[in-house]
């Protein structure tokens, strides 16, 4: 049997639904779809920010869902998807032991430097 998946935008209304939604549930479970983090890179910016996370079956529907939810006004250039299971991070609670070994390193501090008068934003 082949199987398909039907894409209907907002006010789209399929005149046929027998066996659409059927067929969309045997390709993959809404349920089950995996996580995504979204990051968007305003015109104004030269990074991308964390603005949320959505549920979708695959990377191309994370961007387009990503483009729907979290760009209405036009305010971002670029869109990355990342799904959540592939994101590591540190743990909070061992910030302390983590971070120790850069304290002994005081040439990433340079605090033990004259500065000319004319540098202000330093």
């Amino acid at each position: 049997m082949k199987s398909f998946i039907r894409k209907f935008y907002y006010g789209d209304i399929p005149e046929d639904t027998s066996g659409i939604i059927k067929n969309i549930t045997e390709n993959k479970d809404e349920k089950n779809w995996p996580l995504w983090e979204v990051f968007i890179r305003s015109k104004q910016g030269l990074d991308h920010k964390h603005v949320g996370s959505l549920h979708a079956a695959d990377a191309q529907m994370a961007i387009e869902n990503a483009r729907d939810v979290y760009t209405r006004r036009n305010e971002g250039v670029s869109i990355w998807v990342v799904e959540s299971k592939y994101i590591h991070a540190s743990n909070p609670d061992d910030a302390d032991s983590f971070y120790e070994p850069a304290s002994d390193k005081i040439y990433r501090h340079p605090t033990f430097y004259d500065l000319p008068e004319e540098l202000k934003h330093m």
